[in-house]
């Protein structure tokens, strides 16, 4: 939030749970974006600004309906990591009004082909005893990018998958993408280039590697 907050050059926003906020959630096409370690992603021909984002992923192993923040980590049958790739020029459509609903494309900027690298696999829950116990870092080549802790998560994987219930029916193999912390490329002016391998760590799970072709 604070990274974006002074990319935009607007004030830093308060602590939603100061406010009574809660999370805030978008979606991902699942068999045109989700693609698996060691893939190739192709940068969509509309975007000069794909950006990267490391996050946990929470793997759903039980329908999970109205569950309470304290039993909502029991409905995860494990954890993997995934590239949250993000077109940014995509996301504000020009000549529409910035008060208009209809300003921003989540669409064209999250769901592009292969805008989801996943993997390597899936660390059962059992192995990870607290997920906001996890160090967790990028790098682009060999240019570390992410260096955080998901300690440091807005909201928690807990809070994520309790809030969601309440909107929807969780499935058996739900992914619940958690957020990313301060490094991304919107922050440096910097994105992603054909050729580039990224390598994405996260404690207690292991490593993700994918390269963006043109």
């Amino acid at each position: 939030m604070l990274e974006m907050a002074r990319v935009s050059g607007s004030a830093p926003e308060p602590d939603p749970h100061e406010v009574g906020l809660k999370p805030w959630h978008f979606i991902k096409t699942s068999r045109s974006s989700v693609v698996g370690p060691g893939a190739r992603v192709k940068l969509p021909p509309f975007s000069q600004k794909v950006d990267w984002e490391v996050e946990l992923v929470a793997v759903i192993g039980r329908p999970a309906r109205n569950v309470s923040l304290d039993r909502a980590l029991d409905y995860v049958a494990g954890y993997t990591i995934a590239n949250d790739l993000s077109a940014r020029d995509a996301m504000r459509r020009t000549h529409v009004a910035d008060a208009s609903p209809f300003k921003l494309d989540w669409l064209s900027q999250k769901c592009f082909e292969g805008a989801c690298p996943l993997g390597p696999w899936i660390t059962p829950a059992s192995e990870i005893a607290d997920p906001q116990k996890l160090a967790l870092k990028l790098w682009i080549d060999d240019e570390l990018m992410q260096d955080s802790h998901t300690s440091q998560m807005i909201f928690t994987t807990a809070e994520q998958i309790a809030h969601l219930s309440t909107r929807m029916t969780l499935q058996p193999g739900d992914l619940i993408l958690t957020g990313t912390p301060a490094g991304v490329g919107m922050g440096r002016g910097r994105f992603l280039k054909a050729g580039e391998t990224l390598r994405l760590w996260i404690e207690g799970i292991g490593e993700l590697r994918h390269t963006m072709s043109g």
